[in-house]
């Protein structure tokens, strides 16, 4: 084949452009971005150390081949890893998402932005190391941020408007293509190579929801994030070697995304990219649930303590009425069994029936010997969903972004409380002064999950002054978080 082949001379769809331009161009500014940023990368750091205690997710991690390392290798967080950045995006990403606890972005299609770390931390320690080993520089986690909001703002934006899932396509496809972006633009990619890149993402096969509903929900989407952005790695470093771009992979007609995969429509936008998702996005902080549950699950948790002071159990209850959105209904609206974890943590009976009963919601508590108790099954059938049209609207009006939820229970003696209503969850925009030391502290309990006292004094010195936070070394952060007693199969 002729390299003259090549030779890109279309232009490239604009929303690819724009995609580009952005990575490449804009600067961030907005000091409330970096700040929220800032406690996402430690948040989502904390999930993904959380998950080591589960051998599920355990098993899953490592290089391809058993026992490989390679020179300069990225570093696992709570491992003794060292692989190469594509293997090493995937360990990342995976981790991050294994408990469904990192942040959440909620609109026309939703999804969790923090998935994108996987691709550009990995992509910075591996890049730092290099730099390091021939006498460079390392990035510094200020860099990783600034990855970080940008990877937000284009898997956001681009969801503000625009359904994956009500044509099939899994949420994920966005986390391929902002981190094949960001990591293109970290790796040094030329404007062409770049465009490249993200055109490959977008003709890439694209994950089908498959694994997220009945009767197939199951373990894939704890590690889908993983890898869509390890494969945003490797097409970023396919596009690196001038392998050329598919301009109109969007709008080519018949065999372009939109005809081929989105039932021939194009992409609306509400707004340019900027800062806008970081700055607005949800942190999941209290339970480790999907997050049109959140504020159903905080309601349930104030009914179960109102119930304790009636002296009324679970088994009291004749009924639960959840006023909703319909988003909810629409995902985690559940009947019959559940199956394992994976589908019990996108049900909200379950989700609420675990609280009423035990006044609480752990990551445990999806596993199967809790699940194996009677009394939730039975408050389940209880338990009905009704769409509220004004928290539908104002779940998607871009200044409320609420996620309402809003609990009626009555007792079989014919009392019954009165309805507790959420709005906004306790990771909400509108909850950050109340959130975020409940956010630290839940980073530090992760810490504690993995590491001595010594090294979680180490890692919480630095990690909570923002500002040398910031400009320390990459390599040197992602040292702090090696475990040497690492033992995948316990």
């Amino acid at each position: 084949m002729s390299s003259a082949i090549t030779k890109v001379n279309q232009e490239y769809d604009p929303e690819i452009s724009a995609i580009v331009d952005y990575v490449l161009d804009y600067r961030i500014t907005s000091d409330v971005a970096y700040e929220t940023a800032w406690n996402c990368f430690l948040d989502t750091l904390g999930c993904g150390l959380e998950a080591l205690e589960y051998r599920e997710c355990r098993k899953m991690l490592g290089p391809v081949v058993p026992g490989v390392t390679i020179a300069n290798g990225v570093r696992v967080p709570g491992t003794n890893f060292e692989l190469d950045p594509v293997q090493g995006a995937f360990n990342i990403g995976a981790m991050i998402r294994w408990l469904d606890f990192n942040d959440t972005w909620l609109a026309a299609e939703w999804g969790h932005p923090s998935d994108n770390l996987g691709g550009i931390l990995a992509v910075a320690d591996y890049l730092s190391r290099v730099s390091v080993s021939q006498g460079g520089k390392s990035l510094t986690i200020k860099d990783v941020l600034t990855g970080m909001i940008k990877a937000h703002e284009i898997q956001g934006c681009i969801a503000l408007e625009n359904s994956f899932n009500k044509v099939g396509i899994d949420h994920v496809v966005l986390v391929k293509v902002a981190s094949t972006a960001v990591v293109s633009q970290m790796m040094g990619l030329t404007r062409e190579q770049t465009l490249a890149a993200v055109s490959l993402a977008w003709v890439d096969g694209q994950s089908l929801r498959t694994y997220r509903h009945y009767p197939n929900a199951g373990s894939r989407k704890s590690w889908a994030a993983g890898d869509a952005t390890s494969r945003a790695v490797r097409l970023a470093l396919i596009a690196k070697t001038g392998e050329m771009g598919y301009p109109t992979a969007l709008s080519a007609k018949t065999w372009g995304f939109y005809d081929a995969s989105f039932r021939g429509n194009s992409f609306k936008f509400q707004r340019a990219y900027g800062s806008y998702v970081m700055e607005n996005v949800l942190f999941k902080i209290s339970f480790p649930a999907e997050f049109h549950s959140q504020t159903g699950v905080e309601a349930a948790m104030t009914i179960h303590k109102k119930m304790i002071e009636l002296g009324k159990t679970s088994e009291d209850i004749k009924s639960v009425s959840i006023r909703t959105h319909e988003a909810c209904i629409r995902i985690i609206d559940k009947q019959g069994p559940l199956n394992n974890p994976a589908d019990r943590d996108h049900c909200i009976q379950y989700m609420v029936a675990v609280p009423l009963i035990f006044g609480r919601l752990t990551a445990r508590d999806y596993e199967d010997d809790v699940a194996a108790d009677a009394r939730i099954d039975v408050l389940r059938e209880k338990i009905t969903c009704v769409e509220d049209t004004t928290f539908t609207a104002d779940y998607h009006d871009p200044e409320k972004r609420s996620i309402a939820n809003a609990l009626t229970v009555v007792f079989n003696d014919g009392s019954a409380l009165d309805e507790v209503v959420v709005e906004y969850p306790v990771g909400h925009a509108r909850r950050r002064v109340e959130g975020i030391p409940l956010l630290h502290a839940k980073f530090k309990t992760n810490l504690n999950r993995i590491f001595k006292q010594e090294q979680q004094d180490a890692i919480l010195k630095i990690s909570l002054n923002r500002a040398e936070l910031e400009n320390m070394a990459v390599v040197d952060y992602m040292d702090l978080y090696v475990n040497e007693d690492y033992k995948p199969n316990l």
